[in-house]
């Protein structure tokens, strides 16, 4: 049993994989959550063999009971969760005449249901200890349209909104609710949109013709460039920060 443990979702893969061994590495408890137990296994396997203090807790963030069963447990078996990192989500693509349904519903149940899930059952905890801090790790598309990603855009603006309105009630307990926006970031879903070599090339340079600008940095995103960022917010030093949204793109969308 640890004195404070961070939960981090979406913890097998892409950012919330990183989040979890930058975290971890700097001795905080991770209990890694994420749908597939399979790939979850695996990551922990990884995680314990390097040393690192995470512990696997498969769940499906949509379901509220059931998110409410996983944070008594990780309380129970590890520790109080006094940092929170909503990093599972999901990407399906489409113009949006030809959306369909089932996409749409999964894309807000994970990017939206799920971080209303887990901010409620953790928070509730929070509030009578008088400390906490969460970060949900949003897109710069939340503030920045994409053609044929109306759903994912429209799913990051809710969790960003939601999580700031949180953060103002939550304030006055001490409790820090911030985000943490990154643009095109080298993860299994943004290669799930490549599909060619000079994909690369195309996400540096925009595409006018889809009004989407290009990265003036130059370079790709890493999944460890939005991690210390995650960390940054969930730290002592962040102890004045609430309510903001921190964008990680390399300039892609202008600073807006």
């Amino acid at each position: 049993m640890y004195a404070s443990t961070a939960l981090v979702t979406g913890a097998a893969g892409g950012i919330g994989a990183e989040v979890t061994r930058l975290l971890a590495g700097r001795g905080t408890p991770v209990a890694a959550v994420d749908h597939s137990e399979e790939r979850l296994t695996a990551f922990v396997a990884e995680c314990t063999a390097a040393g690192l203090p995470v512990r696997g807790f498969p769940a499906d963030v949509t379901d509220s009971k059931s998110v409410a069963d996983l944070v008594a447990a990780v309380e129970s078996e590890f520790g109080p969760v006094d940092r929170l990192v909503n990093a599972a989500g999901v990407l399906r693509l489409g113009p949006v005449l030809e959306f369909g349904d089932e996409d749409w519903a999964v894309t807000f149940a994970v990017n939206v249901t799920g971080v209303l899930n887990l901010c409620r059952a953790v928070v509730a905890r929070m509030i009578p200890r008088g400390r906490g801090a969460i970060v949900t790790v949003s897109s710069n598309a939340a503030g920045t349209p994409r053609a044929e990603m109306a759903a994912y855009a429209a799913s990051k603006a809710a969790a960003t909104q939601f999580t700031k309105s949180l953060g103002l009630e939550v304030a006055g307990h001490g409790i820090r609710c911030n985000v943490v926006a990154p643009g095109s970031t080298d993860t299994p879903m943004l290669r799930s949109m490549w599909a060619d070599e000079e994909a690369a090339r195309r996400t540096l340079d925009g595409s006018p013709g889809l009004f989407r600008v290009g990265i003036p940095l130059r370079r790709i995103g890493r999944p460890s460039d939005v991690a210390h960022a995650v960390a940054f917010l969930l730290s002592d030093e962040a102890a004045q920060i609430t309510l903001h949204d921190l964008t990680v793109d390399g300039g892609a969308s202008l600073g807006v």
